[in-house]
């Protein structure tokens, strides 16, 4: 058999099965010619919440009274009445600088008052004597002027004296450092028996911080601030700066959601907006009774950016990204999908977004299967739920 022969022959076998694929996709070849049927996918009708909308921030706690603690007059440290971080009342001695030198100068301007109020008395007795002398024509006018103002002199210098011994006994005080404010102290920078320099190059003691309550620093965008003071002006929201505007605190490693163990409130925003960063700070001052939080650490912080209102909430899984705009994709009564522009919010929780504009309460979007469609499509719709994750339970998904 030729070369010929042989690719006649292996030609008409692959025809055969060629031939009968194409018999089967006649007009006479029922089924396969019919349309797929409708792609299943999962709707639901947008959930209606009634919810708080909120801005969210990031920044750091500060103490609410820092307070470095320094010598007010020199001289050798003779004792520390306490432990290196612990925690102190107002009024607690601190530090004792060596008295001595402050009681003998205590004891030298007592003397000086003495002394000056003799010469008080002597000054008054020659007085009275030079008033009777001149009554009498016995000693001249300018005589008896001098002794008034020997008693003037006298008198003044008693008053020197006072000063002295107030400023002496002062001191005095000054060499038992005691805590100016309630919180905790940090660890000392001198020890027993070291030479510490007072008033004006003094000594860095140590320093003492509160920590109950605690602030929480952080920058608003002037976007946000702008939109606050509008919410505030319409008289939907209270002023920032009346402090009765509540916020709400979590720590970074708490739980992301609904939970939000910290309250607060509002008390301080600043009277410019930072040229550079375009932006404004303020602070919120938050309970820390168990003084867990520490100055210098990071949070997160939430506070209201509207009243209470019944909202329209999506998943986010459900919004298609067109460019610029925002679609969801809609099944009508005959079950067919019809894309749907929205303008969305922002995020509410657990993947859901608030929808500002687009949709009523009764359009059922597509949830999922959202890549089986098509806009015009015939779809096989099943009844689905949208609903807001329980906080606990997405915490134990979590873990």
């Amino acid at each position: 058999m030729g070369h010929g022969a042989r690719i006649g022959r292996w030609a008409g076998v692959l025809c055969l099965p060629l031939a009968l694929v194409a018999c089967e996709r006649g007009d006479g070849g029922g089924e396969a010619g019919a349309a797929p049927p409708p792609a299943p996918v999962t709707v639901a009708t947008p959930l209606l919440k009634k919810i708080t909308e909120w801005y969210e921030f990031t920044g750091r706690f500060e103490a609410t009274d820092l307070v470095e603690v320094r010598a007010r007059v020199a001289g050798y440290v003779q004792s520390i009445g306490f432990k290196d971080g612990q925690l102190v009342e107002k009024g607690q001695p601190l530090f004792v600088i060596d008295p001595r030198p402050y009681e003998a100068q205590v004891a030298q301007m007592e003397a000086q008052l003495e002394s000056a109020g003799a010469r008080v008395k002597l000054a008054d007795a020659e007085l009275v004597r030079a008033g009777e002398l001149v009554d009498r024509n016995n000693v001249s006018r300018s005589t008896y002027d001098q002794r008034v103002q020997e008693k003037q002199a006298a008198e003044a210098a008693v008053k020197l004296a006072e000063a002295a011994l107030r400023a002496a006994r002062l001191d005095l005080d000054f060499t038992t450092v005691r805590a100016p404010i309630s919180g905790r102290i940090s660890d000392r920078q001198v020890d027993q028996g070291n030479l510490v320099a007072g008033d004006p190059n003094s000594t860095l003691l140590t320093n003492i911080v509160a920590l109950d309550p605690i602030n929480f620093v952080f920058d608003m965008s002037e976007a946000d601030f702008l939109a606050y003071q509008r919410a505030v002006e319409r008289g939907a929201l209270p002023g920032a700066r009346d402090g009765k505007t509540s916020v709400q605190l979590r720590l970074p490693d708490e739980p992301d959601g609904e939970t939000w163990p910290r309250p607060g409130h509002l008390d301080f925003v600043d009277n410019q907006i930072e040229r550079g960063a375009g932006t404004i700070r303020a602070r919120a001052v938050v309970a820390n009774a168990d003084q867990f939080i520490l100055p210098g650490q990071f949070g997160r912080l939430r506070m209201p950016g509207s009243l209470e209102y019944e909202a329209m909430l999506i998943p986010d899984e459900a919004i298609i990204t067109d460019q610029a705009n925002k679609i969801v994709m809609t099944v009508a009564d005959d079950n067919k999908v019809a894309p749907r522009p929205i303008r969305p919010g922002p995020s509410y929780a657990y993947g859901l977004r608030i929808v500002r504009e687009g949709l009523e309460p009764a359009d059922r979007i597509v949830i999922n299967g959202l890549m089986r469609v098509r806009p015009g499509a015939q779809v096989d719709p099943q009844p689905g739920k949208i609903e807001a994750s329980d906080p606990a339970e997405t915490a134990a998904a979590t873990e």
